[in-house]
């Protein structure tokens, strides 16, 4: 393995300083190849035990696009309905099954999650984790998103995992930033008011 290096300054832009939570897209489409672009970054970056609890489901327009919104908050809802391409991001609580393929040197490794609430933390923690990969994935795709909590992730699991093991967490809108996308930049935390030496 290579030595890291930094990024340059305007890829730092692109996925920090100069990115936006975008709140209007424009009308050109979001292809399968930039969905596969997004996730071939976002695979690499670490969860615990390797778990990769994350599932995706691309939202494009049409009936699924139309049972979306209906879980979708009022706030949301335009927004929601014009864009290109909308993500749920979910855990799936049983990323359990998979460890003996994603965490092969530890054969008891399923077996560490073997109690239902603990292993739902594990995957609700680790898939959050991999939701700031995938937006960071979605700009160095060259794209925007939109990400939401605004809906009603309990009606909307019904309706799109039908009582199965994934938990939707956050909805992200995805495109190219139509008319007036961005609101102000917001204020930040200062350094030493986030960051302490021990």
């Amino acid at each position: 393995m290579n030595t890291p290096l930094a990024l340059s300054p305007d890829a730092q832009d692109l996925l920090f300083r100069d990115a936006r939570t975008a709140n209007a897209f424009s009308d050109e489409p979001v292809t399968d190849d930039q969905i596969a672009a997004i996730y071939d970054l976002v695979k690499y970056a670490p969860t615990a035990m390797n778990a990769q609890p994350l599932r995706i489901v691309i939202v494009r327009q049409g009936a699924a696009r139309e049972r979306l919104l209906k879980h979708v908050a009022d706030g949301n809802r335009d927004k929601t309905a014009n864009a290109p391409v909308v993500a749920i991001l979910a855990a799936d609580t049983e990323f359990h099954e998979n460890l003996a393929r994603t965490f092969p040197h530890f054969p008891g490794a399923r077996n560490a999650f073997a109690d239902d609430v603990a292993r739902e933390q594990a995957a609700r923690f680790n898939a959050s984790l991999q939701i700031g990969y995938f937006l960071l994935g979605v700009r160095a795709a060259g794209l925007v998103a939109g990400p939401m909590g605004g809906f009603d992730a309990n009606s909307l699991d019904d309706d799109f995992f039908a009582g199965g093991p994934l938990k939707s967490l956050l909805l992200v809108n995805i495109g190219k930033p139509g008319e007036n996308a961005w609101y102000d930049r917001l204020p930040r935390l200062e350094q030493d008011e986030v960051v302490f030496t021990a």
